[in-house]
């Protein structure tokens, strides 16, 4: 009876184990997935900004171009 109630203990923790390698596995992945989609929006807002910019310095060039 011992015997079964160790194998029974044992079985459990290795059962609970794996349980929390998967639950930290599927963390590291969700993390991953995120990490991911904030560069690529950075990235986004990055050219947008660089965009925006080179229309305003290509406005000032006008606006200078026509003051002369």
């Amino acid at each position: 009876m011992i015997a079964g109630m160790t194998t029974s203990f044992y079985s459990c923790r290795e059962t609970t184990k794996e349980k929390s390698k998967e639950a930290v596995d599927a963390i590291g992945e969700d993390i991953e997935t995120n990490v991911k989609k904030a560069g690529e929006k950075i990235e986004e807002g990055a050219k947008k900004v660089k965009k925006e910019v080179q229309e305003k310095v290509e406005d000032g060039k006008e606006a200078t171009e026509d003051m002369k």
